[in-house]
C-alpha cells in the first residue's frame, strides 16, 4: 500500500509539474506573440511615417524629397540622365470653379497617367500643387520623347472633374544632365525650360545649356509665374 501511495504521490507531483510547465509555456507564448505584434505595429508605423515623408498624400506619388534622393543616387553612377518638369496650365481655374477636392482628384488622375509612362522614365514625382517631375534614365532623345509623351498624355485627354470632362494643357520643360552639373543644377535647368515653355506657350521646351542665369535673377523660375 505504501508503494502505491508513493507512486500516486510521485504521479501527482509529475502531473502538477507538467501543468506548471504547460502554464509557463503558454505564458511564454503569449509574451512572444505580444512582442511580435508590437514589433509588427512598429514596423507598420515606420513604414507609414516613411511613406508620409517621401510621398504626396494627394497623388500617392514620390514627393520632392524622394526626387532629390533619387537624383543624388543616380548622379553618383555617372550614367545618362535627364529631368522633365511639368506644370498644369489653368489649374487654378479648376480649383476656383469646382473646389479643392475635385482639384485634388484631377491631380491624382494626372499623376496616374504620368506614372504609367514606363522606361526610360524611372521616377514620377508630385512636387507641389500642380507641378510634377519625371526622371529619365537615358540620352537626350529619350528625355525629349518622355517630355513630349507626358505633354500629350496631359493635354490630349479630358479629365473627369465631378460630372464634367475638363481638358487641360501643360507646360513641359526638360534638361539633360551635363558633366559639370550637380542635382540642384539639373533641377534648375529643367525649371528654366519649363518656365520658357509656359511663357512661350510652346508645349514642351528643351533647356539651352548656353543660357546663363543673369546676375540677381530668380533661381526658381516658377516663382515668376
Amino acid at each position: 500500500m505504501s508503494h502505491l501511495n508513493s507512486y500516486l504521490t510521485a504521479a501527482g507531483g509529475l502531473l502538477a509539474g507538467l501543468a506548471t510547465a504547460a502554464a509557463l509555456l503558454a505564458w511564454q507564448r503569449r509574451i512572444i506573440h505580444q512582442q511580435r505584434q508590437t514589433l509588427t505595429a512598429r514596423e507598420r508605423d515606420r513604414s507609414y511615417w516613411h511613406c508620409l515623408a517621401t510621398h504626396s498624400d494627394t497623388t500617392e506619388l514620390p514627393n520632392r524629397r524622394a526626387l532629390r534622393t533619387h537624383l543624388e543616387a543616380t548622379f553618383s553612377l555617372g550614367e545618362p540622365l535627364g529631368l522633365v518638369f511639368i506644370d498644369l496650365d489653368g489649374f487654378k481655374w479648376v480649383n476656383d470653379t469646382y473646389g479643392h477636392e475635385h482639384g485634388n482628384d484631377l491631380l491624382y488622375q494626372v499623376g496616374q497617367r504620368l506614372a504609367t509612362l514606363g522606361p526610360p522614365a524611372a521616377l514620377v514625382a508630385h512636387l507641389s500643387g500642380d507641378e510634377f517631375a519625371v526622371v529619365v534614365h537615358g540620352n537626350a532623345g529619350d528625355v525629349e520623347d518622355v517630355a513630349r509623351t507626358a505633354y500629350v498624355r496631359i493635354s490630349g485627354l479630358p479629365n473627369n472633374v465631378g460630372d464634367t470632362a475638363v481638358t487641360l494643357t501643360a507646360s513641359v520643360g526638360y534638361a539633360l544632365a551635363e558633366p559639370y552639373m550637380l542635382p540642384r543644377d539639373l533641377l534648375r535647368a529643367a525649371d528654366q525650360a519649363m518656365y520658357l515653355a509656359k511663357a512661350r506657350r510652346s508645349g514642351a521646351h528643351a533647356h539651352d545649356p548656353s543660357h546663363n542665369t543673369p546676375p540677381g535673377a530668380v533661381i526658381r523660375y516658377r516663382d515668376l509665374r
